[in-house]
């Protein structure tokens, strides 16, 4: 069943019975909780908080699937529709051209592969589309009402969306971040990860900008799809953060497979040339590429969105503020995710909108753990971590044990390939707890 209800300031939108539910709040407000932003955190947030019994909305301004301009998310955020998903199925797709090479010896004669890109694409999209109305359906079912458009805040309890305004108990913001580029000459002519999804043709020559897992992984998808690919990271050694024997094994590894990786090494300004794009090193030296991709960071995406004038304190980086229950300097409004600058990782928004939901709504209160959060770098060979560095670990404890190896699988002692696997353990010397896990393959 569908019915209209009218806006404040005129106006309607659709709604499903299902958002027509009695509010839970003793108030006069339009919902018990409003959420702005469809991602990670903003989604299981409303879901949860809809099965506590409050009625919700969520708004959020784009479609997600085949288009770029339809606002590079949709329903699950970066993660779902410029992020883990279709990245995923990118590593996928281009580690087929390993596998064709590496099934000869193995007794299989194949005919060299060639690649239809834009059957890739279409595919990747059709899937992406898929997942946005599976969010879409996910949400309707618990009884959030879903308003397509850009939501912005105009105090404690107001949000303005389509042009009209509506009211809430409790806000909750979750429009996660944004990738930045650095403010160079020619600067326009390069990409984000947000267009490299969206990219109509294979580029021949591409340059990855970035030592972070982003360009790490962007670096080795486009060199499975075929480009000759040159990854530029200012600084002696990627992969800040993690522990150094993993940081250090992926550049043999990245070697290895034929990216050519250039520490200390930055772009100074980009010009568009008859054969492409030229990048002038801050060294005076020159390349040349078809595409220039920068994986140089992500920013909250908080511009714009009428913090200031509710009274919603920021950090420095455009962060939001909040105290250990994502509440910010305004009580009523809350955030959660990338946009609060804590842990960028799916699981990490996920866990942050459950126990915020748990919190206000299921009289359960409890606070999010970020101990010993497990990571993956989609890298080519992958990355799996969790616990302390290396570093780290003595730092806090002094002496440890340290257990590590570093083979080739048997799988390659057929196929030639040198792709090594590197597994690390670090043990507490007296307890024998294990404080840290790195591996590589």
């Amino acid at each position: 069943a569908v019915g209209r209800t009218t806006l404040r300031g005129g106006g309607a939108r659709e709604m499903s019975a299902a958002g027509a539910k009695a509010k839970l709040g003793d108030h006069d407000f339009d919902y018990d909780y409003f959420v702005i932003g469809g991602g990670s955190g903003g989604v299981r947030s409303s879901r949860i908080a809809a099965g506590h019994g409050a009625k919700v909305a969520l708004a959020e301004s784009a479609f997600g699937g085949s288009k770029a301009d339809g606002g590079f998310g949709g329903l699950g955020g970066t993660c779902v529709n410029v992020g883990c998903v279709p990245k995923k199925l990118m590593v996928y797709g281009s580690h087929y051209s390993h596998d064709v090479h590496d099934a000869k010896a193995y007794g299989w004669d194949m005919t060299e592969p060639q690649l239809n890109w834009q059957r890739f694409l279409e595919n990747k999209n059709n899937e992406i589309a898929r997942l946005n109305g599976i969010y879409e359906r996910m949400l309707g079912n618990a009884g959030v009402e879903i308003i397509r458009g850009r939501a912005t805040l105009v105090d404690g309890h107001t949000v303005e969306i389509n042009g009209k305004k509506v009211t809430a108990d409790k806000i909750l913001v979750g429009v996660g971040g944004w990738p930045m580029k650095p403010d160079i000459p020619g600067g326009e002519h390069a990409i984000t990860s947000n267009e490299a999804f969206f990219l109509q043709e294979r580029p021949n020559r591409v340059i990855v900008v970035g030592g972070g897992y982003i360009a790490v992984e962007f670096a080795a998808i486009f060199n499975g799809y075929g480009s000759k690919v040159t990854q530029l990271y200012r600084g002696p050694l990627w992969l800040r953060g993690f522990d150094d024997d993993v940081r250090n094994h992926l550049v043999t590894e990245y070697a290895e497979a034929g990216i050519d990786v250039k520490m200390n090494a930055n772009i100074a300004k980009i010009e568009k040339v008859d054969s492409g794009l030229k990048a002038t090193l801050e060294d005076g030296s020159v390349m040349e590429a078809d595409v220039i991709l920068f994986a140089t960071g992500r920013v909250p995406r908080t511009k714009d969105l009428g913090c200031e004038q509710a009274g919603v304190e920021l950090a420095k980086n455009g962060a939001i503020k909040v105290d250990e229950g994502f509440q910010t300097s305004v009580p009523s409004i809350y955030a959660v995710g990338d946009v609060i600058d804590r842990i960028q990782l799916t699981p990490v928004a996920l866990a942050e909108g459950h126990c915020l939901a748990d919190t206000l709504f299921g009289g359960k209160p409890r606070k999010t753990d970020y101990s010993d959060v497990p990571t993956a770098v989609f890298s080519q060979p992958p990355v799996g971590t969790v616990g302390l560095t290396e570093e780290q670990a003595r730092d806090k404890y002094g002496d440890v044990h340290i257990y590590k190896t570093s083979f080739r699988a048997m799988k390659h002692t057929l196929t030639g390939r040198q792709e090594k696997t590197l597994m690390k353990l670090i043990v507490h010397p007296e307890t024998d707890k294990v404080l840290g896990i790195h591996m590589v393959g």
